[in-house]
């Protein structure tokens, strides 16, 4: 035996770089990508951002009508400034035939298919399930009630429901479950979208979400790490902070996330809060390769990818241009880079750091890696 596996190293010694990517077809097609096409696969922006018609302020107004089809525009523009994947939502969502037609022309854009996410909670976030075109979907209560029945049959039942019609609509990402702990009763966005209070009890409500949305076929994201509930400001419109250290966070905020990760979640979400007793300043999570690569990759092992929360928000916006915002995210380690103010600024602002050296373009292949796996086994993208 021990002669076999020395055998076996030998050859893999022998092994040149080519020799190892034609064993792996993920690394022979990324030889093969431009260094645009690798950061476009970085980005998962709003449809509506492809096109001109549409200033940023005018992307993030909820009362404008959003893209619901894909034009010559969108098109021509994706080939100039390709993304690897879209966030839907409500503006984008006319009718079930309009956003399964919708879907299928998005997966089609490229040469490799962009996945597709969408913000369906459950209770008062559910951009299908509310929408008043009336998909006719189950609807459900806040995952706050769900966890105060004591139900995780009922969680189960959410993110297996929620997931099927997710999938039947064509999308292969649920940005939920909400995995953070709301422990602070001034919180203004986390709320009844938590689990309740209880660290231990929303680590099994968690786990039987994703547990759900799986057996769907449809991804799970767990969302805000390192957790938002308790802050008592909002990163939608400006700074927000935890005062714990991470001995703290740890025995609570880390109780869900740990359970999320177990039962196999291939996305978690950052939040723009800063931890300034565990960072030692006041840099955005998102931001932090302290808590992205040395806390959530390496202390609780997460193997999948790393998308930060809207890069629109306040929280950002209001420090950091969309370049400096994007350039600070990869460096921190983040894989996906969600709906930043300028999508353009941003793009060429990435191509601009990677080609001046500020950032090393193994760093990119490292998170187009992973990018490509889920797409391969979770969305049959063949490469």
């Amino acid at each position: 035996m021990k002669r076999l596996v020395a055998a076996f190293l030998s050859i893999g010694m022998l092994l040149s770089p080519t020799a190892l990517a034609e064993e792996d077809p993920i690394r022979l097609y990324m030889e093969s990508m431009t260094l645009r096409e690798k950061i476009g696969q970085l980005f998962m922006i709003r449809p509506d951002a492809l096109e001109g018609r549409f200033s940023p302020a005018e992307l993030e107004d909820n009362s404008i009508t959003g893209t619901t089809r894909v034009s010559e525009e969108m098109l021509d523009t994706y080939a100039k400034y390709p993304c690897g994947g879209f966030a839907l939502f409500r503006k984008n969502i006319l009718s079930p035939s309009q956003l399964l037609g919708f879907t299928e022309k998005l997966h089609a854009v490229g040469s490799i298919a962009p996945m597709l996410g969408i913000d369906e909670e459950g209770g008062r976030i559910a951009r299908i399930a509310n929408h008043p075109a009336k998909f006719g979907v189950k609807t459900f209560p806040s995952m706050g009630k769900i966890a105060a029945s004591d139900s995780t049959e009922l969680a189960l039942e959410a993110g297996k429901t929620i997931g099927a019609y997710l999938r039947s609509y064509g999308l292969d990402i649920d940005f939920a479950p909400v995995a953070d702990v709301n422990t602070n009763p001034l919180n203004p966005v986390i709320g009844d979208r938590a689990f309740g209070s209880d660290p231990a009890l929303a680590a099994q409500m968690v786990q039987a979400v994703v547990q759900g949305l799986h057996e769907s076929g449809t991804a799970a994201c767990l969302k805000h790490f390192p957790g938002h509930g308790d802050t008592s400001t909002d990163t939608h419109t400006g700074y927000a902070e935890t005062l714990k250290t991470w001995q703290e966070i740890s025995a609570c905020e880390m109780v869900p996330f740990r359970a999320g990760i177990e039962a196999g979640a291939e996305f978690v979400m950052t939040a723009h809060i800063s931890a300034p007793q565990v960072t030692g300043s006041s840099v955005p999570a998102t931001m932090s390769p302290l808590l992205l690569t040395e806390k959530l990759r390496g202390e609780l092992g997460f193997q999948g990818l790393v998308i930060t929360d809207a890069l629109s928000m306040g929280a950002i916006c209001n420090q950091y241009s969309s370049a400096q915002a994007c350039i600070l995210c990869v460096q921190a380690g983040a894989d996906i880079l969600l709906m930043p103010y300028d999508y353009y600024e941003a793009f060429d602002g990435l191509v601009q750091a990677v080609e001046q050296g500020v950032i090393p373009e193994s760093r990119i292949d490292d998170s187009v890696y992973r990018i490509l796996r889920f797409k391969q086994e979770h969305m049959g993208v063949a490469l």
